[in-house]
């Protein structure tokens, strides 16, 4: 006993002990913001692979934005992206960054199911479902467990069965073959439930959006309580959304 106390002393504390207030590094690339400045505004448009840029005036849509910095690159005197992790909201519009403005994302407190702040503020359990992910936001999602980011500590952990979650949370653009497992999980989970799309893929269908591939129709028949953007979404920004979810 007296080896293992000398241990945690030796070590310190390893978890990050406010995850709301931490300043990351500069290359992470966060919350973009957009100047007055004029340019090209139709080359900025084209430019983005994604078409998560709109013009007149610009506008960024972070469900739909990869993160790759491309529009930065090219055009730095219009576009620059912060250091700002907490990105996830529950209202599809807050997610669209306009030109001119540095306002934060967040989540609508007067929107979120009064259910989920009672019910779930000091025990969340989520099934994860991979559909047809690439592994990057299930790597990170992994990592939120980890001993740096702790998310258990708030009684946030993910189950092996939808039977014992509270909600879903998918990662992927929903591919055909994906679309009825999902749909079969989100069914078996008791009411009350929360859905969760984590992750630009997962949002909009990224990089595949139109792909004969995918198939996202289930997402119409269904309200999702929360939108988790990035291309992965750092381990912040999921905590962060998370805790705000549920009230914590």
């Amino acid at each position: 006993m007296l080896d293992e106390i000398k241990i945690i002393i030796h070590n310190g504390k390893q978890f990050i002990t406010d995850p709301k207030n931490v300043q990351l590094p500069e290359p992470f690339r966060g919350r973009p913001e957009i100047s007055t400045v004029k340019v090209d505004e139709n080359k900025l448009v084209e430019l983005c692979p994604v078409s998560a840029i709109s013009a007149n005036p610009v506008r960024i849509d972070l469900g739909k934005c990869t993160f790759c910095g491309e529009c930065a690159f090219r055009f730095p005197e219009k576009i620059t992206f912060t250091t700002d992790y907490k990105l996830s909201t529950n209202i599809p519009e807050h997610l669209i960054v306009k030109e001119g403005e540095n306002i934060p994302v967040e989540i609508d407190r007067e929107a979120i199911r009064p259910e989920i702040k009672n019910i779930f503020k000091n025990s969340f359990k989520l099934r994860q479902v991979s559909a047809g992910g690439d592994n990057s936001a299930e790597f990170e999602l992994n990592a939120c467990g980890n001993a740096n980011f702790d998310i258990g500590r708030y009684g946030i952990e993910f189950v092996a069965s939808p039977r014992h979650a509270d909600g879903i949370l998918v990662t992927g653009p929903i591919t055909e073959n994906m679309a009825e497992a999902v749909e079969i999980a989100w069914k078996a989970v008791p009411e009350p439930k929360v859905f969760i799309l984590c992750g630009t893929d997962a949002i909009s269908g990224g990089i595949f959006a139109g792909s004969k591939a995918i198939n996202r129709e289930f997402l119409n028949r269904i309200k999702v309580d929360l939108y988790i953007p990035g291309n992965p979404p750092h381990p912040l920004n999921i905590e962060n959304g998370l805790l705000d979810l549920i009230g914590r």
